[in-house]
């Protein structure tokens, strides 16, 4: 395995061309295809033969590995239902429908253009747990000809299915809290930006069944990034502009593969990834009709913005924090019947629909919340305390987990008043402000978030983390 092929519990991604070719593709599909067809799971149909759904980004190495992966999985005897180009939560939503044994998503979400990765999605929807995901890569560590390879007469087949995308748009718009007829009314106009990548597949088609007015760049779905796809305020100054001069509502970017929205003001600024997951939770627990706020719980993960606390426990609801990641984000929904929950990087999952982040829900979410309160952007950005997210890398480097457990010996000494959360690396925590540090799981780097009431306060505490991380 090289430096740039990052294996982790629910998948594998790399470099085009340099450690993720279709060899290796096909190799890491059939491993997942093994670990499916123990699973037995064949939509009820009584035949034997594992169905795994396949689906893959704009990326243009996506047709290639698609290819790949197809093969992967029929050589040992799996069925492959082949949604094409779509977004991750489309995916996401096929692999429930055809009640199929998992799901296999061509794409490396924000990563670089020169990136791509293969996402193990289970039977219920879900990226692999631990368990799975490292019986996966046991499979796959053992080589092609550890793999059980189907004979003549069990090699599977594939079918495609073109409907994958109008099936998750129409669940969508038939969610309890997304107003349709409220929206339509409004007419919002939007900007949107989807980057060339799989946003351009869907989310015009999502806006036109609201009644939106749409004014777009870079639709396109060829993977040819103009900009570095992910959707953080520095890389939104052209949308900005498309808001000002198309006099948009709204302006709503999105990740290449669509799991993550981040929206620009009606002024052209973006607001934070962070405010998507809190304007949703706002959507769903405020509604005048019975807003189910009081008692329910909403979870995040550790790096996630007080913005979204402060959402939640307006409307009386508790907030629960867990690792970093889909999974564990979503298996904690499950396990305690959130009514919503997300990530502070744009993701909003809704379990309502299911426990995936999905762009197209939280742009209806949020136009719902607008709709109903007759406000601007600006306006309910303005109705909570503001505070400021910072981020920041320092190279892991060698002996990663020896270094990581000095780390987090030094920070707690620096700051023992702190409250103190060791989910997934070490998070400590004052009323208004926290600082995060943990090891990236697709990246060989530590990453530091700090939040705090200003950006001073916020720099100090990266500044310090970053200290001992070197010190360390």
């Amino acid at each position: 395995m090289s430096d740039t092929l990052m294996v982790s519990v629910s998948g594998v991604r790399g470099l085009v061309g340099t450690d993720l070719t279709p060899e290796v593709v096909a190799g890491w599909a059939a491993a997942f295809g093994v670990w499916a067809r123990a699973g037995k799971g064949d939509g009820g149909r009584g035949k034997g033969k594992p169905r795994v759904v396949l689906g893959r980004d704009a990326r243009t190495s996506g047709p290639m590995f698609a290819n790949a992966a197809s093969a992967g999985l029929v050589s040992v005897g799996c069925d492959v239902i082949d949604v094409g180009l779509v977004a991750t939560p489309t995916v996401q939503l096929a692999v429930e429908h055809h009640r199929a044994a998992g799901g296999i998503i061509l794409t490396a979400s924000h990563n670089p253009i020169e990136w791509n990765a293969l996402k193990f999605v289970g039977p219920d929807g879900i990226f692999l747990d631990t368990g799975a995901g490292t019986r996966v890569r046991e499979l796959a560590a053992g080589g092609e000809n550890s793999l059980p390879r189907a004979t003549y007469n069990a090699i599977g087949g594939v079918e495609a299915d073109g409907d994958a995308i109008s099936r998750h748009l129409a669940a969508v718009l038939a969610l309890r809290r997304v107003d349709v007829r409220a929206i339509r009314r409004r007419r919002f106009r939007v900007a949107l930006d989807t980057v060339r990548g799989a946003g351009g597949a869907l989310m015009p088609e999502l806006f036109e069944r609201l009644g939106c007015r749409v004014s777009a760049i870079n639709l396109e779905t060829d993977g040819l990034f103009p900009r570095p796809p992910e959707p953080v305020p520095e890389n939104l100054k052209a949308l900005g502009a498309l808001v000002r001069r198309s006099k948009a509502d709204i302006g709503i970017a999105v990740d290449p593969d669509v799991d993550r929205l981040a929206i620009v003001d009606e002024k052209g600024r973006p607001i934070g990834e962070d405010y998507t997951l809190a304007l949703a939770i706002r959507a769903v627990l405020g509604k005048r009709d019975g807003g189910r706020g009081k008692g329910t719980t909403v979870v995040c993960n550790l790096s996630t913005s007080l913005v979204v606390e402060d959402a939640a426990k307006e409307f009386g609801a508790r907030v629960v924090r867990a690792p970093v990641g889909e999974a564990h984000v979503a298996r904690k929904i499950i396990e305690l019947k959130a009514a919503i929950g997300g990530e502070g990087n744009g993701g909003v999952m809704y379990p309502a629909l299911h426990v995936g982040r999905d762009g197209p829900v939280a742009a209806a979410l949020v136009l719902s919340l607008l709709a109903r309160e007759r406000a601007t952007v600006s306006e309910l950005v303005a109705r909570a305390p503001r505070y400021t997210i910072v981020k920041a890398k320092v190279e892991r480097g060698t002996r990663n987990a020896e270094r990581m457990d000095r780390v987090y010996v030094a920070l707690r000494a620096r700051f023992p008043e702190a409250n103190v959360d060791v989910q997934d690396g070490l998070r400590v925590a004052w009323p208004d402000r926290w600082l995060h540090v943990r090891p990236s799981g697709t990246e060989p780097i530590i990453r530091l978030i700090a939040e705090a009431p200003s950006s001073a306060d916020a720099e100090r505490l990266i500044e310090e983390g970053r200290r001992l991380c070197v010190a360390s």
